[in-house]
């Protein structure tokens, strides 16, 4: 009994072992069942030999491919780039012909050219006929010249003189009403075309300066301010009168320029003049009785016309009796005659003025004048006789 027991027991494993062929657990080379997956193995043949036959032939095992990280990265990213020019070739395959490839099939078809018709002919609308405006009632003001005027009405000192009857120096005084003309006295032509033939000299002038018109500007100004005459002016850009507008572009014809004037650049006022600035003596001074004579002396007001003089008012405001001096000098100084002098010792009070008189008859030997100016602030000094009556001149 004892040896049948021991002819029962399992006999340890040799040193030679076997793998499972489905789950590839290592058992021993005797054994029947694998303990994991439980496939039989009584069918295996046991020897090496046969074995690996087996294996070749009759093995339902699949064989192991082992890749690294690498490998399959780069097989996925050559997989992706293939799907890509795959769908890259599709769309470019199914795309329509582009707006500018020729189609050679296509029938070229001819568009006829458009004849323009000619319309009627235009007909010339005759021009409107220009109606003068009414002239402006203007009163002058003080130390106000035709020229101050026409720059303000935008308008020529001419047509101020034709309009109200003036001289040629177009004097005027405060407080007479104008008639200013706007903006000229007489309507204007039509402009014409000007033939070749009379091409003045002016129009071939080669000297020449463009300007804009300002706000402001007359045509009068711009040649007095380049010295040129009107006339040049109008007549190289084809003007039909006297007007000018703000923006319109003049070429001033330098050629013929107008002799300069003097060295004053303000224009000379016109009558009647501002009241004249007395210079000398000076308010407040004193004469003594060394003195023999005094000298009065005042600012020019203008380069006065034939027949207008300085009319020297002085006037002794201590004296007992009225006494008064009137004069008239074309220069700006009077010297007081000795017979104005005081007789006493005391001082006296001397005043005197100045203005601007105008001769109203054609007699030398007895003038007759009259205010053509304002008159100037008066002025007064002290004065001390000698003493000594004035020795009367012979």
């Amino acid at each position: 009994m004892n040896k049948q027991i021991k002819n029962d027991q399992p006999k340890p494993l040799g040193n030679k072992s076997r793998n499972c062929p489905v789950c590839g657990t290592k058992l021993s080379e005797n054994a029947r069942r694998c303990l994991v997956c439980g496939t039989d193995l009584s069918t295996e043949p046991s020897s090496p030999k046969a074995r690996k036959t087996s294996d070749k032939i009759d093995s339902k095992r699949i064989p192991e491919v082992k890749l690294n990280l690498i490998a399959l990265i780069a097989i996925i990213v050559v997989i992706l780039v293939l799907i890509a020019l795959l769908v890259y070739f599709i769309l470019i395959t199914g795309q329509a012909p582009a707006e500018g490839t020729e189609n050679p099939d296509a029938t070229v078809t001819v568009t006829p050219t458009l004849t323009a018709t000619l319309s009627n002919t235009a007909t010339m609308t005759p021009l409107p006929t220009w109606t003068p405006l009414p002239p402006i009632e203007y009163t002058v003001k003080d130390n106000e010249t035709c020229l101050d005027i026409a720059l303000q009405f935008n308008t020529s000192v001419q047509s101020i003189i034709l309009a109200n009857n003036l001289n040629t120096a177009c004097l005027i005084s405060p407080g007479i009403v104008l008639q200013v003309p706007q903006p000229t006295l007489t309507p204007s032509p039509v402009p014409t075309a000007t033939p070749e033939a009379f091409i003045s000299d002016v129009e071939m002038c080669t000297h020449t300066d463009t300007i804009i018109v300002d706000a402001g500007m007359t045509l009068s100004s711009i040649a007095a301010n380049y010295n040129v005459s009107m006339s040049d002016i109008r007549i190289y850009n084809n003007l039909p009168n006297d007007i000018v507008r703000q923006g319109d572009r003049l070429i001033i014809p330098l050629c013929d320029r107008l002799p300069t004037a003097g060295p004053t650049l303000t224009p000379t006022p016109l009558p009647p003049y501002p009241a004249p600035n007395p210079l000398l003596p000076r308010s407040g001074a004193a004469f003594t009785a060394t003195d023999e004579a005094v000298t009065l002396q005042w600012a020019s007001v203008a380069s006065l016309f034939p027949g207008e003089v300085y009319r020297v008012v002085v006037q002794d405001l201590t004296s007992v009796e009225e006494k008064i001096l009137v004069d008239y000098v074309s220069d700006t100084k009077y010297i007081l005659p000795a017979s104005f002098r005081p007789v006493d010792t005391t001082p006296h009070i001397i005043q005197w003025s100045v203005s601007v008189a105008r001769q109203i008859n054609t007699d030398p030997n007895n003038p007759i004048y009259e205010e053509a100016g304002a008159i100037s602030a008066f002025r007064v000094f002290s004065w001390v006789g000698s003493g000594i009556p004035p020795t009367a001149t012979p």
